[in-house]
């Protein structure tokens, strides 16, 4: 059983609206065991409508549509999927109740554009949207489904909840997909894909490894498809236990875990509290881990020391340091870490100092130069880092290296 979804709307092809909508239902069909084979965006333009549509359902089982059921002239899907399925519009009262009782409830009167979206065609099922004016409709062709709703994101997400996943899932029987996500740190793709080499060839067939990096970290999805979802995930746990065997300092996460949750978790099961002190991250490292509900427990604060006086003034960084060795330094960043740390009197603390970019770099300390101190009641540190020459993936990922490096020794 195959799966496709259609997004109609000009202002996804012209970037104005990020299509959410796509990746959110296709995950709901993945957690309820329907693969998704395409998914397509196309114009409000009958023709390219039409096209999609035969296209789809020459190849799909279940056609899924976003988009084009509003009230304005720009809205033509409605009429478009009439002319595909050779039928006609008319009036349905129960959606016009739906209409008036949501018009009601929110105090506006009713116009002769809203009284035209309880017109559906003919031959369709129409879906109750207790969320807006545009029904969802459910359709039937030459053994394929085709449901209609709206674009509207909240409007969308409770129809197919509430209505479509569980139609199909009366109609159809499905398997079991099972995915699980490993998330690492510490080692760019491919040396990791050499490092995990040999466990990755000898994974059952049935089980599908997927590399998904991004700055400051690679995961890992194991995909596995069959009849019994339990035996599967028993599967993929056991294959994760041979991973962690050899990767185990990589290795932070899972699925939906981030390196500030475990940070946090860490810090709180210790009784500790920690500070950071940024000058390249500019902040971004507090806010990862102000980013945890719960994270004023163990985050006492931060100095983001730009220049250097307020690393001199604020932080206590010596004038000398700086003349002898310069704000990006070993020295610079660890005299940071260790103020930070004492005035803000936490049991750890960061600290950050490097050339984001794109100018400032030289010879000697090219754009993406960056310097990480960690100290923990146990340890103070500083290493090195060259990033690259985009800023932005320069602070994230340093704001990354920096909280796995805190992860990596509060774990030990």
């Amino acid at each position: 059983m195959k799966a496709e979804i259609i997004s109609i709307g000009d202002e996804l092809l012209i970037g104005q609206v990020i299509n959410t909508n796509a990746s959110w239902i296709a995950e709901q069909l993945n957690l309820s065991g329907i693969s998704v084979y395409q998914i397509v965006t196309i114009s409000d333009e009958r023709v390219h409508i039409l096209k999609t549509l035969k296209e789809a359902g020459d190849r799909s089982d279940i056609i899924l549509i976003t988009g084009g059921l509003g009230p304005t002239k720009d809205d033509i899907t409605k009429e478009t999927l009439c002319e595909y399925f050779e039928t006609k519009l008319s009036f349905n009262e129960e959606v016009f109740k739906n209409i008036q009782l949501l018009f009601e409830k929110r105090g506006y009167k009713i116009s002769e554009l809203n009284r035209k979206q309880a017109e559906v065609p003919e031959g369709c099922i129409p879906l109750p949207n207790i969320h807006g004016t545009a029904p969802g409709m459910w359709f039937e062709k030459k053994n394929t489904i085709y449901v209609s709703m709206p674009g509207v994101p909240f409007e969308m997400k409770a129809l197919l909840s509430d209505f479509v996943i569980p139609g199909l899932l009366s109609r159809f029987k499905t398997g079991a997909i099972v995915h699980k996500t490993i998330l690492t740190h510490g080692l760019p793709e491919s040396l990791l894909a050499k490092k995990i080499e040999h466990w990755e060839d000898n994974l059952p067939k049935h089980l599908k490894l997927a590399y998904l990096p991004k700055p400051g970290a690679v995961r890992l999805r194991l995909t596995g498809k069959g009849n019994d979802k339990s035996a599967l995930e028993n599967e993929i746990e056991e294959e994760i236990r041979k991973l962690q065997l050899i990767i185990p300092t990589e290795i932070f996460g899972f699925d939906n875990d981030s390196l500030s949750q475990k940070v946090g978790q860490l810090l709180r099961e210790k009784g500790m509290t920690i500070s950071t002190a940024e000058s390249c991250t500019g902040g971004f490292i507090a806010h990862l881990i102000t980013s945890v509900a719960g994270s004023s427990d163990y985050f006492k604060g931060s100095i983001i020391a730009y220049a250097n006086e307020i690393k001199e003034q604020s932080l206590g960084v010596k004038t000398q340091t700086l003349i002898d060795h310069g704000a990006v330094s070993e020295e610079t960043v660890l005299e940071m870490v260790t103020g930070i740390k004492s005035r803000f009197k936490t049991d750890c603390a960061i600290a950050t100092s490097g050339i984001a970019g794109p100018g400032g770099g030289t010879d000697e300390k090219p754009v993406g130069t960056t310097w990480i101190a960690i100290s923990t009641p146990f340890k103070t540190f500083a290493k090195v880092y060259e990033f690259g020459d985009n800023r932005e993936r320069n602070i994230t990922k340093a704001a990354m290296t920096a909280l796995n490096l805190i992860r990596k020794e509060l774990s030990s």
